[in-house]
């Protein structure tokens, strides 16, 4: 199995953190963020969480394959053990990721009885273990996604002492999701909605620790909030209004990354994922509602959006050539215009 080479000419020169796409569990895998990418060059992708047992038992292909055209793209790593970090770290680094997160900011229960996730915000010193053990491991950037706190723990103190003990082990980039995480009560749903959205909190890191790249995550769902966040923080990363609204990454390499190029449509994204459907069946029969999912919100709030959604998740039309698929969604569009 080939390993995908790193191809460092599309990340930013400046800040590569400046906007990015969350790594979210079930939706941010490598046909994803091939759709993401087509929209954006520039936006950093992250993978969904893969855990150490995952890729030291299992299947370390099917857990790290991606596609070359999705650089910059990150991995995220679920794990509390420095060795095992270690290894998964090197793992992603000879695979070509651009980066390795650690994650400190998941809330499920089923993370925690893996021992990982937000929990480890309460044992800063084990967090700085990891860090350094993977820090030591590779070349690229090792960074940590975690909350403001947790449970009913709300004093900035806690946060701060969390990201003071966790970069002294040589991690120089955090990305804050804006919200305590409730580790008993809320389900993972409700942690991305209960708890309340404390930004000032995050701000406050980047006063303190002016040296390191601090970044905000968590109910930023428009431009006017992005650039709002830019005026205090190194990077916004956007969660599910990329995913539900992806359109709206078409126009973020020209608002937030200065790029030019020709402008693209809806039309001209949904060919290309049709085009990568055929190529994805053909060379891992991977089915192409398996890829299409991730794609209905491309046509989101315009007409007849929800008649081309039901055309493209219609699993009698399995058999069918994507392209023929495609043109069956745009003639019912038509029809219900």
């Amino acid at each position: 199995m080939s390993i995908p080479v790193s191809s460092d000419e599309s990340v930013p020169a400046d800040n590569p953190w400046r906007l990015s796409v969350a790594p979210m569990m079930d939706w941010s895998d490598r046909h994803c963020r091939y759709f993401h990418r087509l929209l954006s060059r520039h936006a950093l992708l992250y993978t969904e969480m893969v855990t150490t047992g995952a890729l030291i038992h299992g299947d370390v292909g099917r857990h790290l394959r991606f596609n070359a055209e999705e650089h910059p793209v990150a991995l995220q790593l679920g794990g509390s053990e420095p060795a095992d970090l270690a290894h998964c770290a090197r793992l992603g680094e000879q695979w070509g990721y651009s980066e390795i997160n650690i994650n400190c900011g998941c809330p499920s229960e089923r993370v925690q009885r893996g021992a990982f996730g937000a929990c480890l915000m309460a044992e800063p010193k084990l967090v700085a273990d990891c860090v350094k053990a993977m820090v030591d491991a590779v070349s690229v950037p090792v960074t940590v996604k975690h909350r403001i706190g947790i449970d009913r723990e709300e004093r900035y103190e806690f946060v701060r002492d969390f990201v003071g003990t966790v970069s002294e082990a040589g991690c120089n980039t955090f990305i804050v999701h804006a919200r305590n995480a409730w580790l008993k009560g809320l389900s993972p749903k409700e942690n991305r909605e209960v708890p309340p959205l404390r930004y000032e909190l995050v701000h406050r890191l980047k006063k303190e620790f002016a040296h390191l790249t601090i970044c905000v995550n968590g109910g930023i769902t428009t431009g006017e909030q992005v650039q709002g966040q830019l005026l205090e923080l190194d990077g916004v990363m956007i969660g599910r209004e990329a995913y539900h609204n992806p359109w709206w990454l078409a126009s973020w390499d020209a608002d937030f990354f200065g790029a030019g190029g020709e402008s693209i449509t809806r039309e001209q994204v949904e060919a290309q994922m049709c085009d990568y459907m055929v190529r994805e069946a053909a060379g891992h029969g991977t089915p192409f509602s398996a890829i299409a999912r991730h794609m209905l919100g491309l046509r989101h709030g315009l007409p007849g959006s929800r008649r081309w959604r039901q055309v493209w998740s219609d699993h009698k039309l399995k058999t069918l050539d994507p392209r023929d698929v495609m043109m069956l969604a745009h003639a019912d569009v038509q029809k219900a215009a």
